[in-house]
């Protein structure tokens, strides 16, 4: 193929002769197969596109010159570089060579193949070219054909139209001749619409020849005929007996004949309302005092069917009939469905009221749905009568007082657990055994508020569901999830609670007194719990799940957290007076109902101190079930073996030194007096902290500030003093473990024995180790 000699060329054409244009041969054959394959000149050589095209010593450039490349090689080669150069040009020639006869080899079948298939083409077109023409003859012969029986037909065409014509002529005026007895017949067989077609197909002929005689007599009889049509249809009409369908058939004959569509429209629109009158009367049956009400689903289920769908009907056959009354027509059917409408709308409101004793949301809201999904095709073909958006606020108001009986059952829910509590804590009383602790009762509390809440967001909730067809209305993605479910029903519970746990210490002396100190305490420590973990934990679980996307202003975590707090302080600061009030009674009596002048010399602990003791110690461990230690001061190492006397002060030292005489009372009381000047303050009613310590050490100023107080109020004989005295070291010896600062329960113990002594006229204390003695047989 293109490998051969160029039989073109003769021998003077190129100086070397034909060894020199040999390579330029193959070159040419190769790039031609380049070509056909589609290769480019740096993919076909393997190599990439670097060097300069116009370079003459580049082997695979379109400008090689063999001169210069082997001037080249000679000049800048070695004899061995020169060989290895020899050897590899021969071996990439052997190479080519291979490569081209492996391409024509590949390709040979290929080649052979589209010969044959060129022959082949060849011998079907000329087959194709001669039945082409037998066919060109044939179309030649049948048109010639067919132009010869044109002609000879063409005349008795002309006639048989003229025939065809005079034919349909006659079958009208057959037609027409056969009216009257058509329509007798339609009317007597009740095929009325069937009757006003044959009226509408003749009548435009009859009024155009009604000026011949026999047309005349045709149109008069159809007139009469056509007059006890209408008569009957209006009778039909009147009966009202059939559906809306039927009664639109009989509206749309009568219009066709004529009637006048004002007229029509008013009854039509008295026989709807008749019809939908007995719907609503059976729906209000429903409701009668009597019979006992289906369910809300069973109620709307009925009232879409039966009212809504009559009223739908109603509505697309008054549009269909009566379009060419214009915009008057349209409103009196909007005044006529928002009349109708509006009584509808009363009594689903009455039965959905029924409903809002109930706990269960689902039910509601399912029948909530069907009523909003039946509304809206009424809504969409009476736009005017607002039917649409009146069940919309149907609904929203409905979904409000939801949230107000969720927030009531929530309510309920918690005065229950209170409730419940205060049975507790008064059975183990009464049966004389030992009931529930205090931390099992504040977390039953918490578990019982914490699974009402939980279940009153699940309820609601479903109104916001994405298969209920109001969920996408702005009121529930926006002001129902902020203000109605969290403002209104979370944030307003959480409020109510605290303001319901501050109610019990508004009246000290009423509601106070008769509220179990336990429950003051289990309250406290039930708010400061939501202060710190439970509102939080509770709003996040609400913007969960109502991803609130109203802009309206919501109250801070933090705002509510503050509420708790406060609330928590205020309960365990009245925790503590009562508590106080309770052991300060005690010992108010058994100060004022002793004879203190006359009184033995002691040699036991009164019974009622043993009592005080008694009762912190209860109070301590009440109190540590539910708060922290807290912290103290660093005890002394004599807390426990410190004895009052008259002499454990300064100012009493100074009072009843040696020099004391009692011509010098005065000077005593001044000096008293003056040190009490000195003394530290102390404060009995300071905030109270969350820990055990400052309860307990709140109640213990209490009661021995009114220890203190009574004191004061009395007179004490020698032996009276050193009961004081007694009582006082009794106390000392296990109150100080309580407080915060065992100084405290000094300085205060200090203060009774220091005004006994200043109210006893033969102020003579008892020896210490006397006291000692007493103390720990007691």
């Amino acid at each position: 193929m293109a490998a051969g000699p160029d039989h073109g060329s003769g021998p003077g054409d190129s100086p070397e002769g034909p060894e020199a244009e040999a390579p330029e041969r193959r070159r040419k054959a190769h790039g031609m197969l380049k070509l056909y394959y589609g290769l480019s000149e740096g993919e076909a050589a393997g190599r990439p596109a670097g060097p300069d095209p116009l370079d003459p010593t580049d082997l695979n450039g379109a400008h090689f010159d063999p001169e210069v490349y082997l001037d080249k090689l000679r000049r800048e080669c070695p004899l061995a570089q020169l060989m290895d150069s020899e050897t590899d040009m021969v071996r990439q020639i052997r190479a080519l060579d291979s490569d081209m006869q492996t391409l024509v080899y590949e390709n040979y079948n290929k080649f052979i193949s589209a010969t044959d298939t060129i022959r082949k083409m060849k011998n079907d077109f000329r087959k194709m070219e001669d039945e082409m023409d037998r066919l060109a003859t044939n179309m030649a012969v049948i048109t010639d054909f067919s132009a010869r029986i044109s002609a000879t037909l063409q005349d008795r065409h002309e006639r048989i139209t003229k025939l065809a014509g005079v034919h349909a002529l006659l079958r009208k005026l057959q037609f027409l001749f056969e009216l009257p007895s058509r329509l007798t017949k339609c009317v007597e067989l009740g095929a009325y619409g069937q009757a006003v077609r044959y009226q509408g197909r003749a009548q435009a002929v009859l009024q155009q020849y009604q000026h011949l005689p026999s047309f005349r007599a045709i149109q008069d009889d159809c007139q009469v005929i056509t007059a006890r049509l209408v008569q009957q249809l209006r009778q039909r009409f009147r009966e009202g007996g059939s559906g809306a369908p039927e009664q639109a058939e009989c509206v749309e004959l009568l219009l066709a004949l004529g009637e006048p569509a004002e007229e029509l429209c008013e009854e039509f629109l008295a026989h709807a309302r008749g019809r939908l009158e007995e719907e609503l009367r059976s729906l209000e049956a429903e409701l009668g005092p009597s019979p006992p009400a289906p369910d809300v689903l069973e109620f709307t289920d009925h009232g879409g069917s039966g009212f809504v769908g009559g009223l739908c009907q109603v509505a697309a056959a008054y549009q269909e009939l009566f379009a060419a009354q214009g915009p008057a027509g349209a409103e009196k059917l909007a005044a006529f469905a928002r009349e109708l409408g509006g009584r509808y709308f009363a009594l689903v409101e009455r039965r959905l009221a029924q409903e809002q004793g109930g706990g269960d949301n689902s039910l509601l809201v399912r029948a909530l749905d069907r009523f909003h999904r039946r509304l809206r095709a009424p809504g969409a073909l009476l736009a005017a009568a607002g039917l649409a958006e009146a069940a919309t606020e149907i609904v929203e108001r409905v979904a409000r007082e939801r949230l107000g009986h969720h927030l009531q059952g929530l309510r309920a829910a918690f005065l229950g657990c209170l409730t419940d509590v205060r049975q507790a804590l008064a059975a183990p009383r009464l049966a004389g055994k030992e009931g529930p602790g205090l931390a099992e009762l504040l977390a039953n509390v918490a578990s019982s508020i914490l699974s009402h809440i939980k279940a009153s967001l699940a309820a609601v909730h479903l109104f916001t569901a994405k298969e209920v067809s109001f969920s996408n209305k702005p009121y529930f993605r926006g002001e129902f999830c902020s203000q109605g479910v969290r403002e209104g029903l979370i944030v307003g519970f959480i409020r109510s609670m605290c303001q319901t746990a501050q109610s019990f210490c508004d009246s000290p002396g009423e509601k106070g007194g008769a509220t179990p100190p336990a429950l003051l305490l289990l309250l406290s420590r039930l708010c400061l719990d939501y202060e710190t973990a439970t509102i939080s934990y509770i709003l996040t679980l609400t913007d969960e799940q109502f991803l609130v996307q109203d802009q309206s202003p919501v109250t801070p975590v933090s705002t509510l957290c503050a509420e708790a707090r406060e609330t928590a302080r205020r309960l365990l600061t009245h925790y503590v007076k009562v508590q106080g009030l309770v052991i300060s009674q005690m010992l108010r009596k058994s100060v004022e109902t002793r004879d203190w002048l006359s009184t033995l010399e002691p040699r036991n602990v009164r019974a009622v101190m043993k009592r005080v003791v008694e009762d912190t110690t209860a109070i301590d461990v009440q109190v540590g079930l539910l708060y922290e230690e807290g912290v103290r001061k660093a005890q002394s190492s004599d807390s426990s073996k410190r004895t009052f006397s008259v002499y454990s002060s300064s100012r009493q030292q100074g009072r009843y030194a040696p020099s004391y005489t009692p011509s010098a009372p005065m000077d005593t009381n001044l000096l008293s007096n003056i040190q009490k000047l000195f003394s530290e303050r102390i404060d009995v009613f300071s905030p109270v902290e969350f820990n055990k310590v400052s309860v307990l050490t709140g109640i213990i100023k209490i009661s021995l500030k009114t220890l203190l107080e009574c004191v004061r109020l009395r007179t004490f004989g020698r032996f009276g003093l050193q009961q004081v005295q007694v009582d006082c070291h009794f106390l000392q010896l296990y109150l100080w473990r309580f407080v915060a600062d065992e100084e405290l329960v000094h300085l205060l113990l200090d203060e009774v024995v220091a005004s006994a002594a200043l109210r006893c006229p033969d102020p003579v204390p008892m020896e210490p180790s006397v006291v000692e003695v007493i103390c720990e047989r007691g």
